[in-house]
């Protein structure tokens, strides 16, 4: 029989997904913060280059830091409502060591 999971109980799954939002929307803030200073320093260091320079680099920037934070948002999620413990491992059937016996 498969295990169930935490995030199936409706309470523990809105409070799971409650801190997730909450970690997403702060990790925003840091996305924009860090895009606005992107964009000065590689003003302050270039001038006006290209408007489509300044595009594709804020661009870059938050998307990769916002799938970053997404991906790594889901794994503390998994892990910390204990998903990643409910599943069932198909290779705890194969022979686990004993001990020193099998050394010899």
């Amino acid at each position: 029989m498969i295990p169930r999971s935490p995030l199936d109980d409706p309470e523990k799954a809105a409070f799971a997904w409650a801190r997730y939002r909450r970690l997403m929307r702060f990790m925003m803030g840091i996305t924009l913060a860090v895009v606005i200073l992107s964009m000065a320093l590689l003003y302050k260091h270039n001038g006006f280059v290209s408007v489509h320079f300044y595009i594709a680099t804020a661009l870059g920037i938050g998307f990769a830091m916002l799938l970053m934070s997404a991906l790594m948002g889901l794994v503390f999620l998994s892990s910390g409502t204990g998903h990643d413990e409910s599943i069932l491992d198909p290779l705890d059937d194969e022979q686990q060591p004993d001990g020193p016996a099998d050394k010899a």
